[in-house]
């Protein structure tokens, strides 16, 4: 498992952003642009570098009135952070 950071953020390096083209959340880079599921853009939302992990999963089972979400939330914070899309 990674040492994910405590308070993630999204890289300087990236920007997330509504595309209309796309009909999609995007992380746009200076090499290309990444399209992203809605999942993917909920969470890294919220990667504002104030919320924690716990806040970010509470946050996002309480906005879609479920629970459990902690595992898929982390493994996909886990792959954001490998591609260097949070620090």
């Amino acid at each position: 498992m990674i040492n994910l950071p405590e308070h993630p953020k999204l890289n300087r390096l990236f920007r997330l952003q509504w595309e209309e083209v796309q009909q999609a959340y995007v992380l746009l880079y200076p090499e290309g642009m990444v399209k992203l599921n809605q999942s993917a853009a909920e969470i890294l939302k919220r990667c504002d570098g104030t919320q924690t992990i716990p806040d970010i999963v509470t946050s996002l089972e309480a906005a879609f009135s479920t629970t459990d979400l902690h595992d898929q939330i982390v493994g996909m914070l886990q792959t954001a952070f490998e591609k260097d899309w949070i620090v």
